[in-house]
């Protein structure tokens, strides 16, 4: 297979990767504005509960080890 052919291939997989990439975004049904509303504040919500979890174990090893260490 020559140079070209090669290129020529190698561009039609390109343009047929994106054709194909276009035609499964069309099918994807997007939340409504009120849906990724709420998703977005259940994820908001978990990042934020997860965050002070780990904060207040921090502080309590923390403490534990300060206590153990002294």
């Amino acid at each position: 297979m020559s140079f070209l052919a090669k290129l020529k291939q190698g561009f039609g997989n390109t343009f047929s990767f994106f054709a194909d990439s276009w035609s499964e975004l069309k099918k994807v049904k997007w939340p409504s504005r009120k849906e990724l509303i709420s998703y977005t504040l259940v994820v908001l919500f978990t990042v934020t509960f997860i965050t002070v979890y780990f904060y207040v174990l921090d502080l309590g090893i923390s403490e534990l080890l300060r206590l153990v260490f002294q």
